[in-house]
């Protein structure tokens, strides 16, 4: 898998920089942890500074497009972004397992409700 940065840009005004980039790869598309992985490195940033915000492929083609954005604080990250992009990239409040159980209880709420 190779990552290629297409465009960067520095956006002053929210304190982040903007990534477009294109991916090759061989097999499927690679996961979002896996190329957040692999930006972090090739950025030599920091996981939590990250927001992997899009990831599309075509059908058929072995590349991928991607947007990112590498904030300067964790804080100003958790300023800016919308709160579903903020848990997408695993920076939200509530950690991922307490976020499951709270929609298995409200799965469960509805199901005796209905009943």
């Amino acid at each position: 898998m190779e990552i290629e940065i297409i465009e960067e840009k520095t956006n002053p005004l929210l304190n982040r920089q903007e990534i477009t980039f294109k991916i090759e790869h061989k097999d499927a598309t690679p996961s979002r942890n896996y190329v957040k992985k692999k930006l972090v490195a090739l950025l030599n940033s920091k996981p939590e500074l990250v927001i992997l915000e899009k990831l599309s492929s075509q059908f058929g083609k072995k590349e991928t497009l991607g947007y990112a954005k590498i904030y300067e604080s964790r804080k100003r990250a958790e300023q800016i972004e919308r709160e579903y992009i903020l848990k997408r990239n695993t920076l939200s409040e509530k950690p991922e397992q307490e976020l499951a159980e709270s929609i298995k209880e409200e799965t469960e709420e509805s199901i005796e409700s209905s009943v």
